[in-house]
């Protein structure tokens, strides 16, 4: 339901707190986010030092970032079609697969990503 008061900065502080217990969610309760953020840790400020310019430095960051994010939809996903449809349907799995390759399309561009802007560089 869309808000149709004020929003000032009480609304924006409650929605604040709602991210943050997302991304305490997706820390608690999801190993491939757990494991994406501590690559996200090490490649965000690898890329911010070896990257060349503001846009080069942007398109290192940039893509573990988004896959962080598309991380927590999937969970997001499986967790409201777990909650919807406990028993195996052809249409729940079919969301579920969905949502990995979505992640997964973002780790494959972070690794292209990266391999396009260092490879040339280093090799």
């Amino acid at each position: 339901m869309a808000a149709t008061g004020f929003r000032g900065p009480r609304q924006i502080w409650n929605a604040f707190k709602w991210s943050m217990k997302g991304l305490q969610a997706g820390w608690r309760h999801e190993a491939s986010f757990r494991l994406e953020v501590c690559i996200a840790v090490v490649l965000v400020p690898l890329g911010l030092w070896v990257g060349n310019g503001a846009l080069e430095k942007i398109a290192l960051v940039l893509p573990p970032v988004l896959v962080l994010s598309a991380e927590l939809l999937n969970s997001a996903v499986e967790a409201v079609v777990d909650k919807v449809s406990p028993e195996f349907h052809e249409l729940a799995g079919r969301a579920k697969d969905m949502g990995s390759a979505a992640v997964f399309l973002l780790l494959a561009m972070t690794a292209l990503t990266w391999g396009l802007i260092l490879w040339p560089r280093w090799f």
